[in-house]
């Protein structure tokens, strides 16, 4: 999924960059209200996950990669703000350090991962809660099923953006095929880590999953004490 520099022309890799630097602003904002005790170990923890789950990548076609997005997982985690503000980090370190992922194409990657995927997982997340019984078991499912539909968003969004401002030549329709085949399949594996983390999570400590905090009557943190305290 990481876009490399060129890929997209010059107007379009600046949009996405004033797109992602409102989004993180709004994050920024929209997470001091979640960070607490509880959340900012798991922030930090989901942030270090999804980067050693991105660093696997493999090609899809059409120059670009496959891989762990990781958007629906922190968002349900940490919360979605915190999840935007993860990811953001994650990139950059990635863009900078590492050379995964182009420079001039960094708005793009926080657009695709750290906006879309996160948000579309977050909300296909309590979609699904929704429907499902209200109880911290639902949740590993629930958040498996965002985590399924924010793939192939994500790469549907790649997709306009390159029919708006595409610079490589290839065909749109190969790269539309391309994209949404493959991630299709990523989607699937990217639901069952997510489901499988998650519910690895819920089973001993609910009340530290911001999407089923509401489920456990917000449940006091517990501080486990050493046999000799």
């Amino acid at each position: 999924m990481h876009v490399p520099d060129g890929f997209l022309d010059v107007p379009t890799s600046v949009a996405t960059a004033v797109v992602a630097t409102a989004g993180v602003a709004a994050a920024l904002h929209g997470a001091r209200r979640d960070l607490d005790e509880r959340t900012t170990p798991i922030a930090g923890l989901v942030a270090v996950f999804v980067f050693a789950g991105q660093m696997i990548t493999f090609p899809v076609g059409a120059g670009t990669s496959g891989h762990l997005l990781g958007g629906a997982l922190a968002a349900v985690l940490a919360g979605p703000w915190l999840a935007t503000l993860a990811l953001a980090v994650v990139l950059i370190v990635q863009a900078f350090l590492f050379a995964d992922g182009g420079i001039t194409a960094l708005g793009t990657n926080v657009v695709l991962m750290g906006l879309v995927g996160v948000w579309v997982g977050w909300f296909g997340f309590r979609a699904a809660q929704a429907f499902l019984p209200r109880r911290t078991s639902s949740a590993p499912l629930a958040a498996g099923i965002g985590a399924f539909v924010s793939v192939p968003a994500a790469a549907a969004t790649f997709v306009a953006l390159f029919a708006v401002g595409g610079q490589a030549e290839i065909p749109l329709g190969s790269v539309l095929t391309a994209m949404l085949s493959w991630h299709a399949l990523i989607g699937i594996g990217e639901a069952l880590i997510t489901a499988l983390v998650v519910g690895s999570v819920v089973a001993v400590r609910p009340d530290l999953v911001a999407g089923a905090r509401d489920l456990v009557g917000g449940r006091p943190l517990e501080i486990r004490e050493g046999a000799g305290a």
